[in-house]
């Protein structure tokens, strides 16, 4: 149960521990995805499988999502929209995927290590 004292430590902790992994599950949605996604749909299939664990940090992705286009892991690619603003699709590259299976297996390294730390605590 958090407390006002652990809540400052909590915060921090997810915070640096969401910089990496939301890279790491927006590669993930748009691997699994069988067609380009806008921002906003990608958010939402983030919402409904991740039980909370990114809510409210919705405009956090669309600098991600920058960041993984410009480093060639993702591509995309403006469209009008009939309802309000041209959307920006994007999609898993060659090389996005090659990289998610790396990050992939380095999480669940990862993982499984603290796990096992944890495990005697």
């Amino acid at each position: 149960m958090a407390t006002a004292e652990t809540e400052v430590h909590l915060w921090k902790f997810h915070k640096e521990l969401s910089a990496g992994i939301v890279s790491l599950v927006l590669l993930g949605v748009l691997a699994a995805a069988r067609q380009p996604m806008y921002g906003y749909q990608i958010a939402r299939q983030l919402e409904l499988t991740g039980e909370g664990v990114l809510s409210g940090k919705q405009s956090a992705l669309y600098p991600v999502l920058r960041n993984l286009d410009a480093a060639g892991l993702l591509a995309s690619e403006v469209e009008p929209s009939v309802a309000g603003p041209p959307r920006r699709y994007y999609r898993i590259t060659p090389l996005g995927r090659r990289v998610l299976e790396q990050w992939t297996y380095a999480w669940a390294t990862t993982r499984d290590f603290v796990d096992t730390v944890l495990e005697g605590a």
